[in-house]
C-alpha cells in the first residue's frame, strides 16, 4: 500500500507545519483571491468594452490579467480545499498538472512583458513609425508567440519530468513545484540534466535582456526631449517598469527559497514565501495600471460609479 501511494501521490508536507494558522490563512487567501478576480476581471471587462482601449497597449495589459486569474485560478482553489483538509495527498496527474499551469504562468508573464516592452520601445523611439510597425497583423503575431512559446517549452520540459522514476513521495511545499519533484529522481543524474534544462527555460537570458535594453534606449531617447515629453512617457512606462520589477523580484526570491531548507524557518513565513510569485504580480499589476494610467482610470471609475436615480 505504501509503495502504491508513492507510485500514484504526492504528499504536501508544509501542511502539516501551519496547524491553527490554516483558518486565519483560509480567510486571508480566500479575500485575496476573490480580489485577484475581481480587480483583474474589471480591467479585462473594461478594456474588451471600451473601443477607446482597443490599442495595442491595453490589449498586452489585458493579456496580463488573463494570465493572473490563469495562474492564481491554477493554485488557490486547490490551496483552499488543503487548508480545512486533514489529509494533503494529489495525485500524479494533478500534480503534474498544477505544475505545467504554474510554469507555464510564469512564462507567459515573461513574454508579456516583452512585448510590452517592445510596444513601449516602438511608441517612444520610433513614433511616425508606430502605426505601421505595430498594426493588427504584427499584434496578433506577439500576442501569439507570447502565449505559444512557453506552451511548447514547457511541453518538452514536463516530457521529461512525468517519465522519472521517483523514490518518494514528500513534497515541501503547498503546491506542486518542479524543482521539488525532479529532487525525488531515483537516479540523481537525471536531476542534473532536467534543472540544466529547466534553468534554460525559465531563466531565460534573452527575454530580461531584451526588457532591459528597450528601456535603457526609451530613457536615453527621453533624455533629449522637453520635461513634457518625459512626463508624458514616464506615465505610459512606468507601470510597465513596476510590473517587471515585481515580477522579478518574486521570481528570483522564488527560485532562491526553492533550493535553501525551510523546515527550520516558521510555518506561516514559509507558507507567505512560498506564495509570493502566484499572489504579488496578480495583486500588483491591476492596482499599477488602473491607478497610473488615467484613460484604464477614467475607465474603470466611470464603469463601478453607482447610477443616479432621479
Amino acid at each position: 500500500m505504501e509503495n502504491q501511494t508513492i507510485s500514484f501521490y504526492f504528499n504536501l508536507t508544509m501542511f502539516m507545519k501551519i496547524g491553527h494558522y490554516r483558518y486565519l490563512a483560509f480567510v486571508f487567501c480566500l479575500l485575496i483571491y476573490s480580489f485577484i478576480v475581481f480587480a483583474n476581471g474589471v480591467v479585462i471587462v473594461v478594456i474588451a468594452r471600451e473601443s477607446a482601449l482597443h490599442q495595442p497597449m491595453y490589449i498586452f495589459i489585458a493579456f496580463l490579467s488573463f494570465n493572473a486569474l490563469y495562474g492564481s485560478t491554477a493554485f488557490f482553489p486547490r490551496f483552499l480545499m488543503d487548508l480545512l483538509s486533514d489529509t494533503h495527498l494529489i495525485s500524479r496527474l494533478a500534480c503534474f498538472t498544477q505544475i505545467y499551469v504554474i510554469y507555464t504562468y510564469g512564462l507567459y508573464e515573461l513574454t508579456i512583458l516583452c512585448v510590452m516592452a517592445y510596444d513601449r520601445f516602438v511608441a517612444v523611439c520610433h513614433p511616425l513609425h508606430y502605426s505601421r510597425k505595430i498594426n493588427s497583423k504584427v499584434v496578433c503575431i506577439l500576442g501569439c508567440t507570447a502565449w505559444v512559446f512557453p506552451a511548447c517549452s514547457l511541453s518538452i520540459y514536463m516530457s521529461n519530468v512525468v517519465r522519472l522514476q521517483l523514490c518518494g513521495n514528500k513534497i515541501y511545499k503547498i503546491y506542486c513545484a518542479s524543482w521539488n519533484v525532479v529532487l525525488l529522481a531515483c537516479d540523481q543524474s537525471s536531476v542534473n540534466s532536467i534543472a540544466s534544462t529547466m534553468g534554460t527555460i525559465i531563466f531565460t537570458f534573452l527575454p530580461f535582456s531584451f526588457i532591459l535594453y528597450t528601456y535603457l534606449r526609451i530613457v536615453l531617447a527621453c533624455w533629449k526631449q522637453t520635461s513634457k515629453v518625459r512626463r508624458k512617457v514616464l506615465q505610459s512606462c512606468l507601470p510597465h517598469v513596476v510590473s517587471f520589477a515585481v515580477y522579478s523580484l518574486t521570481l528570483f526570491t522564488d527560485t532562491a527559497l526553492s533550493r535553501q531548507n525551510l523546515k527550520g524557518v516558521n510555518p506561516f513565513v514559509a507558507v507567505v514565501l512560498a506564495m509570493e510569485f502566484i499572489i504579488i504580480p496578480p495583486v500588483t499589476n491591476p492596482l499599477v495600471y488602473g491607478l497610473k494610467l488615467p484613460e484604464i482610470r477614467r475607465k474603470i471609475l466611470k464603469k463601478l460609479k453607482p447610477p443616479k436615480f432621479t
